[in-house]
């Protein structure tokens, strides 16, 4: 008998591994065979106690009692930093409490409706990793490099930086240079899953793009009020690029193949937690997506990487200094003594020190910021503004045309972006600042100037 019909004889799934495991010792002795098994797990099914001390069938009827009591544990509690959270968001956060490891939990005042974990919430298990919690966009990640130009060129020179942006990047889903990029992450091992291994290739072609959704490359204006010792800078103001993008397809591959196999082994009991189905990572599963996912956080760095080299080359710009940082990640961390698995989905890292960018909209400021450290958000903080509207409605209510042209009037020349990405779309960078100022201290501000982005109105985020 396969799992397909145990579980039509009403095995549950957390059951299975005792069934197959008493048919093969029931095979093994000739003791039972073909119907005969088929009527004796039905019985065990319907009366598992008698069946307890059974020489093949034991650890099914102990494994079939034990569901029968279990409770699951009620949610934990976690702290929510930010006013403009709905509840619809609230509610997801509480589901990703709920799960059997999870230890310790915040909302970043980002906050917003995700897959699986909220997006804008930090998830600390105890041994366990779910795909979803990290995100399809496997470290998605911030980066901000600072030129050597004069500020005046943005305005006086704007051709010289379009054609930067048009050139030193692809958007769109799907976008690949015309001609692979060179790094050296390419030359890392990619056979460490089957699912890297398949794709490598894809990464190569999409290495040094940007992909759609919220993504960006953009110029603009960095303001230092005093000089910075971790960026290297005097107080001044600073032609700067900063970028948004992740692991584009590959990393889409990696938490599909295995959240597939997550929500597959998923006990039937938890069976409503879908998208926060986890992965032990103790088993061959967590050990391949933990290789797979740091692999695409080395190639995440390495596509911003990429995407710099090229564009600031183009704008005949020497890099000076810089910060970057992931987030849609996982950590391996200690806290209270006890090494935790620390999604970030949408949050950043706010280590005591710990330089970080964390942008608004194509309107609004970019701050670089610098982490405090607070235990109670898991030493984390926002990833940016949060949307505080869907992309459909964004689309419905406005004029992508006529928001272009308002922010020209306002200094800010957006190249290409959709309708979805409107500033409006987005909560107040400048009250989400306000809301964690416990959890970062702003280093310098980030005003862009020239935006590009997707303009197919596709999330890939």
């Amino acid at each position: 008998m396969n799992t397909t019909q145990l579980r039509k004889l009403g095995v549950p799934n957390e059951c299975l591994n005792a069934a197959i495991a008493g048919i093969q010792e029931a095979a093994k002795h000739g003791r039972l065979r073909g119907r005969e098994i088929k009527q004796l797990i039905g019985n065990v099914l319907k009366a598992p106690s008698d069946y307890a001390a059974h020489p093949d069938f034991g650890q099914l009827a102990r494994d079939l009692i034990e569901s029968a009591n279990f409770s699951r544990p009620d949610p934990i509690d976690y702290q929510v930093w930010g006013a403009e959270i709905d509840d619809a968001c609230r509610a997801q956060m509480k589901q990703a409490c709920g799960l059997p490891m999870a230890v310790g939990a915040a909302l970043m005042p980002d906050a917003h409706v995700g897959y699986g974990l909220p997006i804008g919430g930090v998830l600390a298990l105890e041994n366990a990793i779910v795909p979803y919690a990290v995100g399809v966009d496997i470290a998605c990640r911030m980066k901000l490099s600072v030129l050597d130009l004069p500020t005046a060129q943005l305005s006086e020179n704007f051709h010289r930086f379009k054609n930067a942006l048009d050139k030193g990047t692809r958007f769109g889903v799907g976008s690949v240079h015309e001609r692979p990029q060179q790094h050296d992450v390419m030359d890392t091992d990619w056979t460490v899953t089957p699912v890297t291994r398949e794709y490598r290739d894809k990464a190569w072609r999409q290495l040094g793009t940007s992909g759609s959704g919220n993504h960006f490359v953009e110029f603009g204006v960095l303001s230092l009020s005093q000089r910075d010792e971790g960026l290297g800078l005097d107080a001044g103001e600073y032609v700067s690029l900063l970028s948004h993008s992740g692991s584009r397809g590959t990393g889409a591959a990696v938490c599909d193949t295995y959240s597939n196999i997550a929500r597959d082994r998923l006990p039937k009991r938890y069976e409503d937690l879908g998208r926060l189905a986890w992965l032990d990572m103790d088993d061959e599963a967590g050990q391949e997506y933990w290789a797979a996912m740091n692999l695409m956080g080395e190639y995440a760095a390495a596509n911003h990487d990429v995407i710099h080299r090229l564009v600031s080359q183009i704008a005949g710009a020497r890099i000076i200094a810089g910060v970057e940082n992931h987030h849609n990640f996982a950590w391996k961390e200690i806290h209270d003594g006890r090494e935790l698995i620390v999604h970030r989905k949408g949050a950043t890292p706010a280590e005591v020190g710990e330089l970080g960018v964390i942008p608004g909209s194509m309107a609004d400021p970019a701050f670089v910021v610098r982490g405090k450290g607070n235990v109670a958000s898991f030493k984390s903080a926002s990833h940016g503004a949060g949307r505080r509207m869907s992309r459909t409605a964004a689309r419905e209510k406005y004029s992508w045309r006529a928001v272009q042209r308002d922010l020209e009037v306002k200094g800010i020349r957006v190249l290409s972006a959709g309708a979805d990405e409107v500033p409006y779309a987005y909560k107040n960078i400048l009250d989400i600042m306000r809301e964690q100022q416990d959890l970062v201290e702003t280093v310098a501000r980030f005003d862009p100037k020239i935006v590009k982005m997707s303009d197919d109105g596709r999330a890939e985020d």
